[in-house]
């Protein structure tokens, strides 16, 4: 799948934003290594705690169907240009750190990068054992 392909079903994604307060309406699609798609969009509450970012609604769609493995993801605004934020970049490389993302202003005017390269010393379990065994 093309990073425009997969960036056009993050667009359409985002029509289900439900963004009463930011009106930011943001939407995801994450690409699975078995070619699934999982998509996503932000969720807002009026417990601000409660809300969750598209990026996390299409990776928690993903692994509650038993699909732990990326390849990249797309992710599209109403607002412009939108990478994803510090949580959901953790949480994403947790799953992935080499995952490819995909975000641009329209699907003409695409960029993109790997999560480690924008998330710097991100963490994972395994990262953190191997550093406890060579201790």
């Amino acid at each position: 799948m093309t990073d425009r392909e997969l960036f056009l079903i993050a667009k359409e994604a985002l029509e289900n934003a439900y963004a009463p307060f930011s009106h930011f309406r943001v939407g995801a699609a994450l690409l699975a290594k078995d070619g699934r798609v999982f998509t996503g969009c932000n969720v807002e509450n009026s417990s601000f705690g409660a809300t969750i970012c598209a990026e996390r609604t299409a990776c928690t769609k993903a692994i509650s169907e038993g699909t732990r493995e990326f390849e990249k993801i797309a992710i599209a605004s109403d607002g412009g240009t939108a990478w994803p934020c510090g949580i959901c970049r953790q949480f994403m490389y947790e799953f992935e750190p080499e995952l490819i993302v995909i975000t641009g202003e329209d699907e003409d005017h695409l960029e993109k990068a790997k999560l480690n390269e924008i998330l710097s010393y991100g963490f994972r379990l395994n990262d953190d054992l191997e550093q406890i065994e060579s201790v």
